[in-house]
């Protein structure tokens, strides 16, 4: 695949992969979304903004030049701002990769590190020298104000120039509590969603406190997703509840999967109210809620991608990303899109074989 290096949500050749409960895979102008869907379905996106938290600062202890990126809360509460768990890297920014960055200098708790007039302190080291817990001082309007003033989004050096927060906030973004932005959303825009529901579909939100996607250290990333708060409201549990027979759940990205997978009890009820996402979507999950997903393109090393595991055969997403590559679809935020169905599984419990990805490649170039 081909990194997506413009910050452009919604170019207008993005592409669009879909595979269907069978494996049967199929290519389309992502703008035909809604084809893909139909009347009943209940289509839910994450609407939270994104925050800019990455924080160019200084270690007062060594005076060492350090960036601070916010990976995660503990609540969407407005004033839940003073504590966060941080990566923390030494000197550079986003061109250099992130797993070539350099160690910050020797971290401990009780040290004090500054970002213009905001400061923070260290509370404990969580087990990796760049992993932090951090409490900013000051009241939380200080600690806004500080955030939006000196914070810029996190960002990755696929895209080479610096990311506006306007490049980051999807179009339904609301509550800023998201550390690096649900992209999946980028896909949507205000007329997308009123054909929705034009054509008998319903439209949805949840917040939910999207984690960063990479720490640039192999150990840490395996920790990845870290625990997202998240909310559901009234009106989308009860639309989950009532959607029509036939009707699907569709997640517009891996956290809203997250968040109702979570959310629901043994029988795939999901009741309104907050709580934190504390476990792991993958091959072994049984999803109770989500029927189908609409996410970007991952590399199979990747959270994401692990969780993409829970809806599709292994040999299924394999032909899949055989394809993306074969195509040349893009990857990360600024890329292009899939839509995966939940497998159907057959009377012994195993999910059906996809078709080979040779049988399936004319149809793929038909449809482009």
């Amino acid at each position: 695949m081909i990194a997506a290096h413009q910050p452009v949500q919604r170019p207008r050749d993005a592409r669009l992969l879909v595979v269907d409960s069978r494996g049967r895979i199929n290519q389309a102008p992502r703008s035909r979304l809604l084809d893909f869907l139909r009347p009943g379905d209940v289509v839910i996106a994450n609407d939270a903004a994104t925050l800019p938290a990455s924080l160019q600062g200084v270690h007062l202890g060594s005076g060492a030049p350090i960036e601070v990126r916010l990976a995660g809360g503990s609540s969407l509460a407005a004033t839940g701002v003073h504590r966060f768990s941080a990566v923390v890297f030494g000197s550079g920014d986003f061109r250099t990769r992130t797993e070539d960055r350099p160690l910050p200098p020797n971290l401990k708790a009780g040290d004090h590190l500054a970002f213009g007039e905001l400061s923070a302190t260290i509370e404990t080291l969580l087990d990796h020298p760049r992993f932090v817990s951090l409490r900013f001082d000051g009241s939380s309007a200080a600690v806004w104000e500080g955030i939006a003033r000196h914070g810029r989004p996190i960002q990755y050096a696929h895209v080479r120039t610096p990311l506006a927060l306007w490049d980051v906030w999807t179009p339904i973004a609301a509550l800023p509590a998201a550390f690096e932005p649900p992209s999946a959303g980028f896909a949507l825009d205000w007329g997308m969603i009123r054909a929705m529901r034009e054509r008998g579909m319903t439209f949805a939100t949840m917040t939910l406190a999207a984690g960063i996607s990479s720490t640039g250290d192999a150990d840490l990333d395996r920790r990845l997703p870290l625990d997202e708060p998240y909310r559901i409201p009234e009106t989308t549990a009860s639309a989950i509840s009532n959607r029509p027979a036939g009707g699907r759940i569709v997640a517009i990205g891996t956290t809203v999967v997250r968040g109702l997978e979570h959310a629901a009890d043994l029988h795939g009820v999901v009741r309104a109210g907050a709580a934190i996402a504390d476990q792991r979507v993958g091959p072994t999950s049984r999803l109770r809620v989500v029927d189908a997903i609409l996410s970007g393109t991952h590399e199979p090393e990747s959270s994401h991608y692990q969780l993409l595991r829970a809806f599709a055969a292994d040999a299924t997403l394999a032909n899949a990303h055989a394809t993306l590559e074969l195509r040349g679809f893009r990857t990360h935020e600024f890329g292009d899109s899939m839509l995966i169905e939940k497998h159907k599984r057959s009377r012994s419990g195993s999910s059906d074989e996809t078709v080979d990805l040779e049988q399936h490649m004319d149809r793929v170039a038909t449809a482009a």
